[in-house]
């Protein structure tokens, strides 16, 4: 079952014609930064400039990833 796939695209009406706005299709998803809190840092490996991180990291692997300071005390 493909739920993206492309089915008819005009409207059936004459007086209203081309492609409906919001009209779902497919095409690139999934190109937004997440921000994850409550993640732990485990350990920093300085010599094989590594960080180790505990929780739930979001996107593929070898991606780049920015830490930075909670901004909630």
């Amino acid at each position: 079952m493909s739920t993206r796939k492309l089915g008819g695209t005009g409207r059936t009406n004459s007086v209203s014609k081309g492609v409906p706005k919001g009209k779902k299709m497919p095409g690139h998803m999934g190109c937004d930064n997440v921000t994850v809190q409550n993640l732990e840092v485990v350990r920093i490996d300085e010599e094989r400039n590594l960080l180790y991180l505990r929780g739930a990291v979001p996107g593929h692997r070898h991606a780049y990833v920015i830490v930075r300071k909670t901004l909630k005390t």
